[in-house]
């Protein structure tokens, strides 16, 4: 293999490969995956000179630990956390220099969930119908890292963003997602459209890429018949047997046979993706369909 790569020394509790994903694929059962939180993704890779969809490590809560075979520029963004190199503080938010061989530790989030970190050049796996992204439920795209694991890296443009630090929101204390009714809401009773929008939820801790599960009131159905599957959209809310929101992220399966109450502003998932459990939701009316 190339030199121009990277070997897992801490792959952490969950770290995959994401890009701007695969859309258009639905038709084939296959989700759009990506990021889920893109505009880090994209802001991570202009400070390190790569193009906006080029592919970056996500990381989920715990960080990972890689190291250079050739000295590389890298950024982390997204979920706060301390970054060293070789056991040194190195910046946040920032270009970094990382020697050849030098270990780069991303360390546990201090605040959020992801963090994501772009190198310069992008992290050059095989792509599957246009993307590098790892799928966790379809099973596309590279495995999520293992420690002892060496993935390449393409080539770098040789220019970066030259900036101390940048701006970024940061977590949201408080979890408030934008909603429209439909296309199921009928399926439910008047008071259980009332419950979602006036209640408060949590995060639940079983929630993961493919969706942000919920805890709170159940929403009581008015129809209890069973619902043909049909097709399912990012930021789906849809309720299982149990009464309790799921909305549905990047990893969600295209189609699903429980009703979906009401739909997500898509501008409101990269919240949702660094909202850790325990945090409080609120499900705000945009409009009725």
């Amino acid at each position: 293999m190339t030199d121009r790569a990277f070997a897992v020394v801490r792959a952490g509790a969950l770290t995959t490969v994401q890009d701007l994903g695969r859309p258009g694929h639905a038709h084939l059962g296959v989700p759009r995956s990506g990021a889920l939180d893109p505009s880090t993704a994209r802001l991570v890779n202009r400070l390190v000179g790569n193009p906006p969809d080029a592919a970056v490590l996500e990381t989920t809560l715990t960080g990972c630990a890689v190291r250079p075979r050739r000295p590389v520029t890298v950024a982390v963004g997204g979920a706060p956390c301390p970054v060293t190199v070789d056991g040194r503080p190195a910046p946040w938010g920032a270009p970094v220099r990382v020697p050849a061989g030098a270990l780069l530790d991303v360390g546990a989030a201090l605040s959020g969930v992801r963090t994501y970190i772009a190198f310069d050049g992008g992290v050059a796996v095989e792509a599957v119908l246009g993307s590098c992204s790892t799928d966790l439920l379809s099973g596309l795209g590279p495995p999520p890292l293992a420690d002892g694991a060496v993935l390449p890296l393409g080539s770098a443009s040789g220019t970066h963003a030259r900036v101390d630090t940048v701006p970024q929101p940061g977590p949201p204390r408080e979890l408030v997602l934008r909603v429209t009714f439909g296309p199921r809401a009928d399926w439910f009773t008047p008071e259980a459209l009332n419950t979602l929008t006036t209640r408060a939820y949590r995060v639940s801790s079983a929630s993961n890429r493919i969706g942000l599960r919920t805890e709170g009131p159940a929403l009581e159905r008015a129809l209890q018949a069973e619902l043909p599957s049909e097709g399912m959209v990012s930021g789906a809310v849809q309720v299982p047997p149990d009464g309790r929101p799921v909305v549905f992220l990047a990893d969600h399966p295209t189609t699903g046979g429980y009703p979906v109450i009401a739909v997500v502003r898509e501008t409101d998932l990269a919240s949702a993706a660094q909202a850790p459990p325990g945090t409080p939701v609120w499900f705000v009316a945009a409009g009725r369909r």
